[in-house]
């Protein structure tokens, strides 16, 4: 039997408020899985793949440098924007209205104990998506994420990744350039990468995307990938 995903589009939602549900959710889980190892319970857990898109925000992994923020706390109000220190891998990344992000919570006990893989699938959905728009991308060496021409000086990065996992849960994940602003992107050092540039679905292909339809696609192909059924 394939493992089960629940869906949730959660719309344009304040980051806070979305970090606050994957932590709920990440905690349930992973209680839930120390309990049945105590024999305490025999019930599964639930695996989530929560979709949404964010006001402004930046927001600097565990492991980042917080002076690749180039604003400051009046310039940030300025541009609308809100920063967090927040519990993912990674260093600084932006998040805004017209990005696609996706929040797996998957116990990956149900999938394969394995988060190198797990990073690798990530990577391949958002490929494979890409590919359904006639976009060719791939992976650069010793970074994460997924890259228009990566081994060539005109690289540049359309989907960022950064994500925790603690007893083989998932949390935290991708950020996908869909219909993004990208001039936000100039007031970081993208994930701590100076010589690198960023794009967007909207920007390869010069017009207006549909993120409904991106979002349909991006589902069916981490469905593919992951090898995993939806359920209610």
């Amino acid at each position: 039997m394939k493992p089960q995903v629940i869906f949730q589009s959660l719309g344009l939602i304040d980051y806070q408020e979305a970090w606050d549900y994957q932590e709920k959710l990440f905690k349930e889980a992973i209680d839930l899985k120390i309990r049945a190892r105590n024999g305490e319970t025999t019930e599964e857990t639930k695996n989530y793949l929560l979709f949404c898109e964010h006001p402004h925000v930046f927001t600097l992994g565990k492991s980042g440098d917080a002076s690749h923020l180039l604003l400051d706390d009046e310039e940030l109000s300025e541009h609308d924007a809100k920063f967090y220190k927040i519990n993912r891998g990674g260093d600084i990344t932006y998040h805004g209205p017209g990005q696609l992000v996706g929040y797996p919570i998957f116990d990956l006990d149900h999938f394969f104990p394995d988060i190198h893989k797990y990073m690798r699938l990530l990577e391949e959905s958002v490929i494979q998506t890409l590919n359904e728009y006639g976009i060719s991308s791939g992976r650069v060496p010793g970074m994460t994420g997924v890259w228009l021409d990566g081994d060539l000086p005109t690289a540049r990065k359309i989907c960022a990744m950064g994500v925790k996992s603690s007893r083989w849960v998932t949390m935290h994940g991708i950020g996908f350039n869909v219909n993004s602003d990208l001039s936000y992107f100039s007031h970081i050092v993208p994930c701590g990468i100076q010589d690198k540039a960023v794009t967007s679905l909207k920007q390869e292909l010069g017009r207006e995307l549909d993120m409904t339809e991106v979002s349909e696609v991006l589902k069916g192909k981490m469905a593919e990938q992951f090898g995993f059924d939806f359920v209610n």
